[in-house]
């Protein structure tokens, strides 16, 4: 026990020895803190203020865009995003779980509301390892309403998280001209936007604005205390921008570009709506096109075809040749030449028909559309190297430089004389849709030519201020506004003339100043393709023609269509409804149609018919005189009724009658003749006569049978080139023999 007890002395001296150092190291290391205020080499209120002073960030505002009359086209909007909480930690009192208690209901409940397989959220629920999981994009994006039906579900654990997307209220509108952004999360869990095309990304740097900050003391889980101080630098919103594009008339040309694209299934469509005195753009469209809030069908329409794009334009670069041609009195519309085909050097170039019209005027040959007739005006009366100077001056060899991104620039091949004869007629050369608009305005804005724009004015989003307004810009005068009237008025017979191809875009109301053009598509292997559907069909038009408030540009490319004179169906349908529904949103008013003239015939009967033919002819009506008698026995329209200006009268002489000629006559005029001879008529097809199976001069029998065939224009026309087409191969099958 003696022995035991000193070593029991000795244990707790050692232990006593020991507490006591510890004791004055803490009271040293106490002292030594309250006097330096620094540990392990770091100021304590750096490292206080590092642990509870947060930083956060205050997100801009990306800019919003709107049309032109302030309707909105593209702006952020609130969204959230749908997380699931899955750790049970979270939940303090079972009466109110804060976790996903039952993930079999809940997924089945969610995937009523997100577009993801009820196995898929099941499978996300359940992950063990995880404190919280989201739904990849079917859960981001929530819209307001979406939330609000899953919120009253009552789903444990089922929170939302608040954030902002881009919103396009308008869907497939103008989809390349308005572009599209992207939200990319960052390493600092905020989002950065990436403008990928159109406005977005030409004005991104003046739309994305830049985020603020926040400095802040918190407590030790991180919410703000009572009182505390704050830093605060705020956030600069994105400045807004207002397009040129009008809402309503963007409607019109996406509307018409649907309808004929469920027609026709054409392969490519461009639509171009303009303000010739400003250059501004009123509408661009394309298809194929996509939706910008979801991207769906971006993959087939990266492009803007409009801009980005260049290809042969086909007839509507006659427009310029045209004007180039009388700016240097060097077009004489009443000339005379022999259509069909032209030589130049050791090529031959040929009219769309192959062997032409016969000798016509130069004026008919821009009516009809012939290559032959704009070969010679460029070779023989032009001159190459003027046309090649006015080239320039319209712009054709260099981009228009639109704010949009990633133009292109027309490819100009004038080497040699074919091409260059080519070029006169819209062959060879490749130019842009857009470059094709710019041009134009010279035509429709008395020799102005205007630079195209979309952007109308940048503004302020906070204050209204305008930082930026697009005054109209004069890029060129490559013509006179007395050159560019007459350029008009025979722009204005392309559509009027019987023989000129732009019937198809007559509009009630206004006059049509414009070109059409079919332009031929280059295959694989360099060559143009063959067949009805390969070419680019399209017409540049202006109205009214006189003093043109509006340009409408449209191309359509392998149309679903039987032949090749159906192309331009497809293209009507877009220009004609586009044209008139907007020129009538603009309170253009249409022209004050002089009614028909009409006449209230007499009775002839009996009179001499040689005094009457000429009364009636200087009266404006086409008189035909069937028969060899001197006075008049009979008449169609009788005496007594009323006929338009210019409708046939056909009188009855008695005498031997003879059977005139009917072709291209109307069956109603047909039925006259038929009457007045006794003779019993039959009728095939529709639209003016082909054929008559009594031929012309033969003497009229009473009660015999006369039988017409009739066809329409665009038929009767497809015929006469079949024909052509049949001469020229019979032609070529006897020079091989030869």
């Amino acid at each position: 026990m003696s022995r035991k007890q000193p070593n029991m002395n000795f244990g707790a001296a050692i232990l006593f020895v020991i507490f006591s150092l510890l004791f004055f190291v803490l009271i040293f290391r106490y002292f030594s803190i309250q006097i330096t205020g620094e540990a392990a080499g770091q100021p304590l209120a750096a490292k206080a203020k590092q642990k509870y002073m947060k930083h956060g960030v205050l997100e801009a505002t990306r800019g919003t865009i709107f049309d032109r009359t302030g309707e909105v086209v593209a702006e952020d909007t609130t969204a959230y995003t749908l997380v699931a909480i899955l750790d049970k930690k979270m939940t303090t009192d079972p009466k109110k779980p804060m976790h996903v208690k039952d993930p079999e209901k809940t997924a089945r409940e969610l995937s009523n509301y997100i577009k993801m397989d009820e196995s898929e959220i099941y499978h996300r629920l359940t992950n063990k390892s995880a404190f919280q999981v989201e739904f990849g994009k079917a859960g981001r994006d929530i819209s307001h309403q979406t939330k609000t039906k899953i919120e009253a579900l009552h789903l444990p654990g089922i929170i939302f998280m608040r954030d902002s997307k881009r919103f396009y209220p308008n869907g497939i509108f103008a989809s390349h001209v308005v572009g599209f952004v992207e939200r990319k999360e960052q390493k600092d869990q905020t989002y950065k936007t990436e403008a990928k095309m159109g406005v977005e990304k030409t004005e991104d740097s003046k739309l994305e604005g830049k985020n603020g900050t926040i400095d802040y003391e918190s407590d030790l889980w991180g919410y703000l205390l009572p009182d505390s101080k704050k830093k605060i630098t705020p956030a600069k919103n994105g400045n807004d921008v207002y397009l040129t594009l009008d809402k309503k008339i963007q409607t019109f040309l996406e509307d018409a570009l649907n309808k004929v694209d469920k027609e026709y299934k054409p392969k490519k469509m461009i639509a171009i709506v303009a303000n010739p005195k400003t250059g501004e753009i009123l509408a661009m469209g394309q298809r194929p096109t996509f939706r910008p809030s979801t991207r769906e069908g971006i993959d087939k329409s990266w492009h803007n075809e409009a801009i980005e794009t260049s290809f042969e334009p086909g007839s509507t670069m006659k427009i310029f040749t045209l004007s180039a041609a009388i700016q240097e009195n060097s077009f004489n519309p009443n000339a005379i030449y022999q259509s069909g085909t032209y030589k130049i050097a050791k090529s031959t170039i040929h009219d769309h028909n192959y062997v032409g019209w016969g000798p016509i005027t130069y004026l008919e040959g821009v009516q009809r559309s012939s290559n032959v007739a704009f070969a010679k005006i460029a070779n023989e009366q032009l001159g190459f190297d003027k046309l090649r100077t006015y080239l320039t001056k319209f712009g054709f060899d260099k981009p228009t430089g639109i704010d949009l991104p990633d133009e292109a620039s027309g490819k100009i091949l004038f080497h040699w004389p074919i091409e260059k004869a080519t070029t006169a007629f819209g062959q060879g050369t490749a130019i842009t849709p857009i470059q094709q608009i710019q041009a134009a305005t010279a035509v429709a804005n008395d020799g102005k030519m205007m630079k195209p724009h979309v952007v109308e004015k940048i503004v302020e989003h906070d204050t209204g201020k305008v930082v930026q307004d697009s005054a109209p810009e004069i890029v060129g005068n490559p013509i006179s506004a007395e050159t560019a009237k007459k350029v008009r008025d025979i722009l204005g017979t392309v559509v009027t003339s019987p023989k000129g191809t732009g019937s198809r875009y007559k509009i009630d109301g206004y006059d049509v100043a414009g070109k059409t053009g079919t332009a031929q598509m280059p295959g694989p292997d360099g060559k143009y393709l063959t067949g009805a559907q390969n070419y680019v069909f399209s017409f540049l038009g202006m109205a009214p023609k006189d003093d043109p408030k509006l340009i409408v540009y449209v191309a359509v490319q392998q149309p679903d269509i039987e032949t090749y004179f159906d192309g331009s169906k497809p293209v009507s349908e877009i220009f004609v409804p586009v044209m008139k529904s907007s020129l009538q949103y603009l309170n253009i008013q249409p022209i004050k149609q002089d009614k028909p003239s009409t006449l209230e015939l007499t009775d002839l009967t009996g009179e001499q018919a040689d005094t009457a033919v000429n009364t009636l002819k200087d009266k404006g009506f086409e008189t035909v005189v069937i028969g060899n008698g001197n006075n008049i026995e009979g008449q169609l329209p009788k005496g007594g009724e009323s006929i338009l200006e210019g409708e046939k009268v056909i009188i009855y002489t008695g005498g031997n009658a003879k059977i005139p000629d009917m072709t291209g006559w109307s069956l109603r005029d047909v039925m006259k003749v038929a009457k007045l001879l006794e003779i019993k008529l039959s009728s095939a097809g529709s639209g003016y006569v082909e054929k008559q199976s009594i031929p012309a001069g033969t003497e009229a029998k009473n009660g015999e049978s006369l039988i017409v065939k009739l066809r329409s224009p665009e038929q009767l026309f497809e015929a006469e080139s079949q024909k052509s087409d049949k001469k020229k191969d019979e032609k070529s099958q006897k020079e091989a023999k030869d």
